[in-house]
């Protein structure tokens, strides 16, 4: 095109965990036996309870706008949700709804950051953070971590890092790809130097309900001196197992909370209308699924786990939330697979696909390219089938 597009735009990368999932997906639909890791996604479905209210919804003819910012009866589920589960107080007015939590996450950056403002974030690193950040007018700032140190900053490395352009850093916890999971004790230690420098904390708990091994899940925001700086991020995606309905709310001042009703008011106007519904239903119904959900992604994480450090030149650490495994991959780099060097987590990930028919996401997606990530948000078979066909491959 002769014409000048943005050059905002034109330096933002595409999502690689969606461009190897819909790789994954054209060679299913060609009729080539693909075994996918990569998703982000659960593959149960939506609840019964979940899908009758939606039903409803449309018969009863509640399909029409809401305010911008969401239902008040949705707003005030989140909050008693909010209060029973994460011992945090709000009103209505602190809350917003969006058309997810990648939304969400995108609305409070905008609302918090001028250009130029730096936002700390700690790598392995969801893929969208970084792309967010800079869409939004900021600068990310990466925190480098250890495996031995579950990828956990020090608070050293954090005061090393802020500047007197630092405006805020995000906590993700259980954090996708790591599946690493904060204490309160940790939380804290990050939260007082959040406030000593005067700086937002953007907590995303997206995955606040996928946890194992006896962790418990901290809201950062349940401590009053830290609730004012902190924007809480969550949403219906991976506990409810609602993706694609497309329902995440931000919990925040109520300052903030305005600036993004402003802006989404003239974006995207209210979320979903039907989800909304189903997500009231969700927040106030029978929770019994959502439990079987967790064990069951329990049950895959320990063999996934398992099968992984059977592999020689591979191994991983067992995660305490979410749904994925960070695999090392080191001793693979500097190899050859049929004919195949690898230089890189993607070259590892193009060989998995093209020689073993295995999707998986390569770590340098997430800020990290010693690692590639594997989701156990799949069937029993799929793990075990998989991980056999990586087996295979690797050790030939």
């Amino acid at each position: 095109m002769k014409l000048k597009l943005s050059e905002k735009l034109s330096s933002i990368n595409p999502s690689v965990t969606l461009t190897i999932s819909s790789k994954a997906k054209e060679l299913k639909a060609n009729g080539v036996d693909v075994i996918s890791f990569a998703p982000g996604e659960p593959d149960f479905n939506t609840p019964v309870n979940i899908q009758d209210e939606a039903i409803s919804s449309i018969r009863e003819g509640k399909i029409k706008y809401t305010a911008a910012s969401g239902l008040l009866e949705l707003k005030k589920a989140i909050c008693n949700k909010l209060e029973k589960d994460n011992n945090i107080k709000y009103e209505p007015k602190n809350i917003l709804i969006s058309n997810g939590a990648k939304q969400c996450l995108y609305n409070s950056l905008c609302a918090i950051l001028n250009e130029g403002d730096e936002v700390i974030v700690v790598a392995p690193y969801w893929v969208s953070y970084y792309e967010l950040i800079m869409l939004a007018g900021g600068k990310p700032v990466i925190i480098e971590t250890k495996e031995e140190d579950d990828f956990k900053p020090t608070v050293e490395i954090l005061k090393k890092t802020i500047t007197n352009k630092t405006k805020a850093m995000i906590i993700n916890t259980p954090n996708n790809p790591t599946g690493t999971v904060y204490s309160k004790e940790e939380l804290i230690a990050l939260g007082d130097i959040a406030i000593e420098n005067d700086m937002f904390i953007v907590a995303d708990e997206i995955y606040e309900k996928l946890i194992y091994d006896g962790a418990k899940h901290f809201s950062i925001a349940s401590i009053d001196k830290y609730k004012d700086n902190t924007l809480v991020i969550n949403g219906m995606s991976k506990a409810y197992s609602m993706t694609g309905w497309r329902l995440g709310y931000v919990a925040a001042h109520e300052d903030i909370i305005k600036l993004i009703n402003n802006f989404q008011s003239h974006t995207t106007s209210n979320a979903c209308t039907i989800s909304q519904y189903a997500s009231i239903e969700a927040l106030n119904g029978d929770q019994s699924k959502i439990e079987e959900m967790r064990k069951a992604f329990d049950e895959r994480r320990k063999y996934m786990v398992d099968a992984i450090n059977d592999i020689k030149g591979l191994s991983c650490r067992k995660p305490l939330g979410a749904f994925y495994v960070m695999v090392n991959i080191k001793d693979m780099k500097g190899t050859s697979i049929r004919g195949k060097k690898i230089e890189s987590s993607l070259d590892f990930c193009n060989v998995l696909l093209d020689e073993a028919k295995v999707a998986t996401i390569p770590g340098s997606a997430f800020g990290t390219d010693d690692y590639i990530r594997m989701s156990y948000a799949t069937s029993y078979d799929n793990i075990k089938n998989g991980i056999q066909r990586i087996k295979e491959l690797v050790e030939e």
